[in-house]
């Protein structure tokens, strides 16, 4: 490599469009012409805007001859100064990613019975190296990579080098730096290194699940690894690990079923884990020492080691997960991952960052990196090689960990063609999964027609969105913590519940609505974001909070669309008011089955709303005409809403249902659909898929603050 001290700093910004910055204190600032030697000779640079600035003048210029991205070249001034040119905004524009976008599925590492193969995608770089080291942990060898098509690099070496350890040295702008493999499969503790394993032997069968036909069949559990066991009272052996997320038939003092015994028989069908990809916030030799949830990703690829009994075997982690996966098949439940592929933890320490820099995230007008997500950095998911690795990793995850589905962190930073190809790719493996995502609306520089946002929810048609409309109606507004929801006994929200009620597809007189499909609508009150209900009631002073609290979820469950409740909610759980724990103590975040078992009686109504809906798909039509033509509402007295289910029995043993609300302090008369008989599947105390009462006459009493669901 030719040494240059430089004088000044040339950028090539576009593939012919080269930027000059020459400082104040070199001439001051001034040249009249400029060359890049092409290896052969000083080709002259045409001058097209000069530009004063603060410490330099900007010169940006144009040149004939096509540099040739992964070489250097000299770029000279008129007074014999010289740079070398520096790669820019150039690998942010079209016409770079149409030169480099590779298609091949074998980036990273393939270990083969005889030798190991290296790829990595590093088209800036004029030269690489892998530094390997071996089993025992000597002296690391340094291998010259090979460049190829596409900026791709490669190496080949003979024999298998399982349990080495390795991470590429990349050389860009004259600079050498140090990165992991960013489709790294395996790391060491805390994440220093990748190493390479043979996946073969962490492979499980997947189990044969009970048939799921539609998303809106879906009841989404929500839950933290660490927080479902970790607390003094689960019964688990392995608290706080994915063994014990994995043990069945654990039961708290009190003798009753905790852990995953217990969300089987609370009939949900989806378990939603918080981020178990390796994240940063945890030590993982010294787990207890700090909690996180696990939003600051730093190897999309690699299971986290602070939920393994060794992180310091690579292997572990990733059987240890897999058996989790296959513990929650065997109770005939799914599993979805939370997905971060919006962000990474700290942009510049990136593997991403360090091997293409500049490609990978978003910048703004001022050439700043972008931060719709709040944590400094926006992942650039609208360029091709940032879009393929989200979908491979998507893939890897799919096949590797037999996963069900996914859930999308922030998917409104996400450009809409790579939530399009991520819901494609997974059809090919699994035409059932969920993809789930929070398509809110970041203040993030795509235009907003292509971020994959609630607005943009006609562009998605088979990816849900959790329904914020649907939150703020029925709990009242995340954001303001004394706004009081319809639960809440506001009724000014009486006409948004019945819209949320009906799956936010447009009903009645309302022909349009926040979504196309029921399918889009993910139902919710209560996330691990924010304040749960409970502590949202308490800091507004609100009566009757267990009544209130029990309304709201039950018609989380009784809406059309897909249910998502928050691990806990069912028996009003709590994080004494704290409104973001993701870093606060396990006492905080921890699921207290001692408050589970002093709130048994909540816990078996909320597992009657759920056989209520399993037992009859009324209560999850999974298309909008389907709602349009047999849902509809009745005339009653606000604050109370009462709809009909009519002529469904089709879809369950009834033929007509009726649900009535009554979110206020005092007992209300609901007007039935018609005279005659009618059983009661729930009421204020009780709720179950077969009858508990029987109605006669013509309207029926609601106590305050309760629900009333009857059928025939």
């Amino acid at each position: 490599m030719i040494a240059i001290k430089r004088m000044f700093d040339a950028y090539l910004d576009e593939m012919q469009t080269i930027t000059i910055l020459l400082p104040h204190s070199y001439h001051h600032g001034s040249s009249s012409a400029f060359y890049i030697h092409d290896g052969n000779e000083n080709i002259p640079l045409v001058i097209k805007e000069k530009i004063p600035l603060a410490d330099s003048v900007k010169y940006i210029c144009h040149t004939t001859f096509r540099p040739d991205i992964g070489k250097m070249y000299p770029v000279l001034d008129e007074h014999g100064g010289k740079t070398d040119l520096q790669i820019g905004a150039v690998i942010r524009t079209t016409e770079f990613d149409q030169s480099f976008s590779y298609a091949g599925d074998d980036l990273g590492v393939t270990l083969l019975p005889d030798k190991t193969l290296f790829k990595i995608w590093a088209p800036t770089s004029t030269q690489v190296k892998l530094k390997l080291w071996n089993k025992d942990d000597g002296a690391p060898e340094l291998r010259v990579m090979h460049r190829g098509d596409k900026g791709v690099w490669s190496i080949e070496v003979d024999g298998s080098l399982e349990l080495y350890r390795y991470s590429f040295l990349v050389c860009i702008n004259l600079e050498w730096r140090e990165a992991a493999d960013p489709y790294a499969k395996a790391v060491t503790a805390n994440g220093k290194s990748g190493v390479i394993v043979n996946l073969e032997k962490t492979r499980r069968t997947k189990q044969v699940l009970p048939g799921f036909d539609h998303p809106c069949d879906a009841v989404i559990y929500e839950t933290h690894v660490r927080d479902l066991t970790i607390h003094p009272a689960s019964g688990v052996i392995h608290k706080g690990k994915y063994l014990g997320a994995a043990e069945l038939d654990t039961k708290s003092p009190s003798g009753e079923a905790t852990g995953l015994s217990y969300i089987k028989n609370l009939g949900i069908t989806h378990i939603e884990f918080l981020p178990f990809h390796d994240f940063e916030g945890v030590d993982e030799l010294d787990p207890l020492k700090e909690y996180n949830w696990g939003y600051n990703p730093v190897h999309f690829n690699v299971p986290d080691g602070s939920y393994s009994l060794d992180p310091n075997d690579p292997y572990k982690r990733i059987s240890e997960l897999k058996q989790l996966i296959s513990a929650v098949h065997s109770q005939g439940l799914r599993v979805i991952m939370d997905a971060v592929y919006n962000h990474v933890y700290i942009r510049e320490k990136s593997p991403f960052e360090q091997i293409v820099p500049g490609y990978y995230f978003r910048h703004d007008a001022d050439g700043l990196p972008s931060n719709g997500t709040g944590v400094g950095n926006d992942f650039a998911s609208e360029r091709a090689m940032a879009r393929k690795f989200i979908v491979d990793s998507v893939r890897y995850w799919m096949e590797e960990f037999h996963l069900d589905g996914l859930r999308f962190d922030l998917m409104g930073i996400l450009d809409i063609g790579t939530m399009q190809a991520v819901r494609k790719k997974v059809d090919e493996i699994d035409h059932s999964a969920l993809i789930i995502g929070e398509g809110w609306d970041l203040n993030t520089p795509i235009p907003n027609e292509e971020k994959a946002s609630i607005g943009n929810q006609a562009k998605i048609p088979r990816i849900g969105q959790f329904n914020d409309w649907f939150r703020d109606t029925i709990k009242g507004s995340t954001f303001n913590l004394y706004d009081r929801g319809y639960a809440l006994g506001n009724e000014r929200y009486t006409e948004s519940a019945k819209q949320v009620m009906a799956g936010s597809i447009g009903i009645g007189k309302r022909k349009t609505g926040l979504f196309l499909e029921p399918a889009q609508s993910v139902n919710y009150v209560e996330s691990h974001d924010n304040h749960t209900l409970w502590d949202k009631m308490e800091a507004c002073g609100q009566d009757s909070i267990e009544k209130r609290h029990r309304l709201a979820t039950s018609m989380v469950l009784l809406a059309q669309g897909i249910p998502f409740l928050h691990s806990g909610q069912e028996f009003f759980r709590t994080k004494r008011g704290t409104g973001n724990s993701y870093r606060s103590p396990d006492d905080v975040n921890w699921l207290d089955w001692e408050l589970r078992d002093a709130n048994l009686e909540n816990v078996r109504y909320i597992q009657g709303i759920l056989s209520i809906r399993r037992s009859h798909q009324a209560f999850r039509l999974p298309n909008t005409s389907l709602i349009r033509t047999h849902m509809s509402f009745s005339p009653q007295p606000p604050p109370v809403i009462g709809y009909t289910l009519s002529d469904v029995g089709m879809f369950g043993k009834w033929t007509t249902i009726a649900a009535f609300f009554n979110p206020s302090l005092d007992k209300k008369s609901a007007e039935l659909p018609g005279e005659g008989d009618w059983k009661i599947l729930a009421d204020g105390k009780q709720a179950s898929a077969e009858p508990i009462g029987v109605l006669t006459g013509k309207s029926a009493e609601l106590p305050p603050c309760s629900l009333l669901i009857a059928v025939r």
